[in-house]
């Protein structure tokens, strides 16, 4: 294990902000004792959304030459700030963190050291043997965060795939397609980079004590939409397959619960069940074209509705049904070409 006078490799620590300036003076003067006492070739990039609040003023009259401001005023949002503050990057080691305070900056050598020793990903870990998180966190909080853990296991079996606060080499991401929505960048470099050895540092994880949380009812649900984009790109067909499925599975219980609501209301047995097919039918053309076939939404609703229609009802009216393998093999993309 290095000492603290052992150089260790130029490390560029990458932060994003949006109304952090009553953060950022800790921060800063954290991590330059760390540098300091270290020996760190360290370059801080404060990657800022054009905040307002006085970020830039302050980094200005700090006027510190390891640090640099990035003021970004289009495609806004963490991931977004946080891949180009990647590509901007100096050194070969690069580290991410947030700027409340939460992740302790004091753990950067060790996680460098992990990175030196072989890791191609070093997570600052919560829940890694010796992780631990400030007792204020209420069960709501302790539980969302295990449900997106949870959520993410088929991706990645690390114990703590949502930290903010990770380190990779520049090599690593280079070539990658990184197009992350929300705020779990570290999940997207995680599974895109194919990253295999992964190391996690346990940390205590700090409730921030200033300013306010960006996390968000719009941010989770952003989650599940970055989640699906990377099941689809670790699973490719199959990630197609079971979307399909499940909307497909979601169409017959929405049919059954409209069925026996409309009966129990005293509608009649024929006009329940012809309600029931056009609503769940209407239901799983909507879901399909969201999710399963999203790469169709450019074209007409109209046309691919039709389409939909005219195939579920043919199905539906076909009685008979040749062998598996006597039967023509039609890919279901096809309804959703229409011109």
């Amino acid at each position: 294990m290095p000492d603290s006078l052992t150089p260790r490799p130029p490390v560029s620590v990458v932060v994003p902000t949006y109304h952090e300036a009553e953060n950022l003076p800790q921060l800063i003067d954290r991590l330059d004792r760390v540098r300091r006492e270290h020996n760190l070739t360290l370059e801080l990039l404060i990657m800022d959304d054009n905040s307002r609040d006085g970020t830039e003023e302050l980094v200005a009259a700090r006027n510190e030459p390891w640090v640099r401001l990035v003021v970004r005023t289009a495609n806004r949002g963490l991931s977004p700030s946080v891949v180009d503050g990647l590509m901007l990057a100096q050194n070969d080691f690069v580290l991410v963190m947030d700027a409340d305070l939460s992740h302790p900056p004091e753990k950067i050598p060790e996680m460098l050291d992990a990175l030196s020793g072989g890791a191609d990903f070093v997570i600052g870990s919560r829940y890694a043997p010796g992780g631990s998180t400030d007792a204020e966190w209420g069960v709501f909080r302790w539980l969302n965060s295990k449900v997106a853990t949870l959520l993410a296991r088929p991706l990645t079996s690390v114990k703590d795939p949502m930290s903010g606060f990770f380190a990779l080499r520049r090599e690593r991401y280079q070539d990658a397609w990184l197009n992350a929505v929300g705020y779990k960048i570290g999940l997207e470099l995680l599974v895109k980079c194919h990253c295999e050895k992964v190391a996690e540092v346990p940390i205590h994880f700090t409730d921030r004590k200033l300013g306010q949380s960006k996390l968000s009812l719009r941010e989770q649900l952003r989650y599940l939409q970055h989640l699906r984009r990377l099941f689809m790109f670790k699973y490719g067909d199959v990630a197609h397959l079971s979307q399909f499925l499940i909307v497909g599975a979601s169409g017959t219980i929405l049919n059954l619960v409209i069925f026996t609501l409309l009966l129990w209301m005293g509608a009649g047995e024929h006009a329940s069940v012809a309600i029931a097919i056009i609503v769940s039918m209407g239901s799983n053309f909507a879901l399909n074209r969201r999710f399963s076939f999203s790469y169709a939404r450019r074209g007409s609703v109209w046309k691919q509705f039709l389409g939909f229609v005219g195939s579920s009802s043919a199905n539906g009216l076909t009685p008979t049904f040749p062998p598996l393998d006597k039967r023509p093999l039609v890919s279901s993309r096809a309804f959703w070409r229409l011109p």
